[in-house]
C-alpha cells in the first residue's frame, strides 16, 4: 500500500505520544514493503526529506506565530499535499484539527482516524473550546472511513454515542534495562526512598489530589513531580506545595535514560491521568518495572487490571503512601516470600503484558492488518460500483 501519516509534527520523535506512534509504525510498515510518508512540521528540527526508509513531506507550519490557530493551517496544509499523491490510505492520529477539514478528503483514498482520547473533557481548555473539540469529534465521524480507539473505553464510548464501529489498537512500548543507579544522585534521592509522578501539568491529571495525599501522610520520603510547572497551572502548584520540603517539583526531564531509573527505582509511581485512552507514560512505567499506583477510571484499569493499586481521592493517596511504607510486601528490597511478594507480582504481570500485548511489533501488526483490511473492502466496493 501507499500510506500517508498525517496529524503529527513528525518523526523522528521530538515532541509526544502521537510522535511515538508515528515513529515506530512508519518504519515497520515500511518494513514491511509498503510505501509510507509521513508529514512533518517544518519546524521540525530534522529537514531532510527521508528518515529509515520512510518519505517526509515538511509543511509550513505557523503555530510558532499564530499559536493554536496555526495547528488548523498546518493539518490543512499537509492535507492540501495529500490531494496530490493518490495515497492508497490516509492514517490519521487525532482529530482535533484535523477534522475541521473533512470535506477536502481525497474520496479516493480510504481515510482511518485515530480518535485519540476525550479531548473535550480536559477541564485546561475553556468551555467554547471544549464545545468546538466536541463538535470536531463528531465531524470526524461524519467524513472518515474507518476508526481506530486506543482503549477499550474509548471503543465503547465510540459506539454508544455515534453508532459506529472502531478497531481496539493500543499503544507500544520498549522494555527498559540497565537502569544506572549512579543517575539519581541529581535528584538527590536513593533507590526506594521516594515516590514519583510525571505529568503535564493539567487538572486531569490530578498532580494536585496526588501532592495533597502524599502532604498529608506521615512518610518520610520525598515525592519527585517530573514535568514543565511554566504554566498557570503548573505555578498553583508550586506555590501551594512548595513550602513541604518532602515535595520536589524537578520540571521537565527529556533524558530517557534519567527517567527510566527514576521510574525504575522509586519506592511508587503515581499515574493521575484520568482523561484519554492508553497513555504512553503508563506504558513506560510498566516497562521500567515501577511500582504504579493509578487513579481509578476505565482507562488505567483496562491496562492495569488487577497489577496495581488505586486512588480516587487525596485520602486514599496518603493510605497508599503510608502502606508502602509498613507493609514488607510492598517495600522495594524487603525479604523475597516463597510465592514472591505482592510488589514482584504486579510488577511481573505488568512486564508480561508489555511483551506479549503492548509491544511495537505486534501494534504494528494490528495497524498494518486493519489498514489492509480498510484498503481492500474499499477496492471491493469500487469494483462492485463499476
Amino acid at each position: 500500500m501507499k500510506i500517508a501519516i498525517i496529524g503529527t509534527r513528525g518523526i523522528p520523535n521530538h515532541y509526544g505520544g502521537f510522535e511515538q506512534l508515528a515513529e515506530h509504525l512508519s518504519v515497520r510498515l515500511y518494513e514491511k514493503g509498503h510505501a509510507v510518508t509521513v508529514y512533518n512540521s517544518h519546524r521540525h528540527p530534522y529537514r531532510e526529506s527521508g528518515w529509515r526508509g520512510v518519505q517526509l513531506i515538511h509543511c509550513k507550519d505557523p503555530e510558532a506565530k499564530l499559536g493554536t490557530a496555526g495547528q488548523f493551517i498546518y493539518d490543512l496544509n499537509c492535507l492540501l499535499d495529500a490531494r496530490k499523491r493518490k495515497f492508497d490510505v490516509i492514517l490519521a492520529l487525532g482529530y482535533t484539527s484535523f477534522s475541521l477539514w473533512g470535506r477536502l478528503l481525497p474520496r479516493d483514498s480510504v481515510t482511518v482516524i485515530n480518535m485519540d482520547g476525550l479531548e473535550w473533557k480536559r477541564t485546561k481548555y475553556s468551555k467554547p473550546v471544549r464545545r468546538f473539540l466536541r463538535y470536531a469529534e463528531g465531524l470526524a465521524i461524519r467524513y472518515c472511513d474507518r476508526y481506530i480507539a486506543d482503549s477499550p473505553a474509548i471503543r465503547d464510548y465510540l459506539k454508544e454515542k455515534y453508532g459506529v464501529d472502531s478497531e481496539y489498537i493500543a499503544y507500544g512500548a520498549e522494555l527498559f534495562t540497565g537502569e544506572e543507579e549512579g543517575l539519581l544522585q541529581a535528584f538527590k534521592v536513593e533507590k526506594g526512598d521516594y515516590c514519583m509522578l510525571m505529568a503535564r501539568m493539567e487538572p486531569e491529571n490530578n498532580i494536585e489530589m496526588i501532592a495533597e495525599g502524599f502532604r498529608d501522610s506521615h512518610s518520610a520520603k520525598k515525592l519527585l513531580i517530573i514535568g514543565n510547572t511554566g504554566n498557570a497551572f503548573g505555578q498553583y502548584l508550586v506555590k501551594k506545595f512548595g513550602g513541604d520540603k518532602r515535595i520536589v517539583f524537578a520540571g521537565a526531564i527529556y533524558d530517557a535514560k534519567k527517567i527510566h531509573a527514576l521510574k525504575a527505582f522509586s519506592s511508587l509511581y503515581f499515574h493521575g491521568h484520568s482523561v484519554g485512552g492508553t497513555n504512553p507514560s503508563l506504558l513506560e512505567a510498566m516497562a521500567s518495572r515501577a511500582l504504579i499506583a493509578a487513579h481509578d477510571n476505565p482507562f488505567n484499569k483496562a491496562i492495569l487490571g488487577p497489577d496495581a493499586l488505586y486512588f480516587s481521592s487525596h485520602r486514599e493517596v496518603s493510605v497508599l503512601v503510608e502502606q508502602i511504607d509498613r507493609d514488607e510486601s510492598f517495600r522495594e528490597g524487603a525479604p523475597k516470600k516463597e510465592t514472591g511478594s505482592d510488589r514482584e507480582r504486579m510488577i511481573g504481570n505488568n512486564l508480561e503484558k508489555i511483551r506479549e500485548h503492548f509491544n511495537w511489533g505486534k501494534i504494528a501488526d494490528q495497524y498494518e492488518q486493519y489498514l489492509l483490511a480498510s484498503y481492500r473492502e474499499r477496492s471491493v466496493k469500487a469494483s462492485e460500483g463499476r
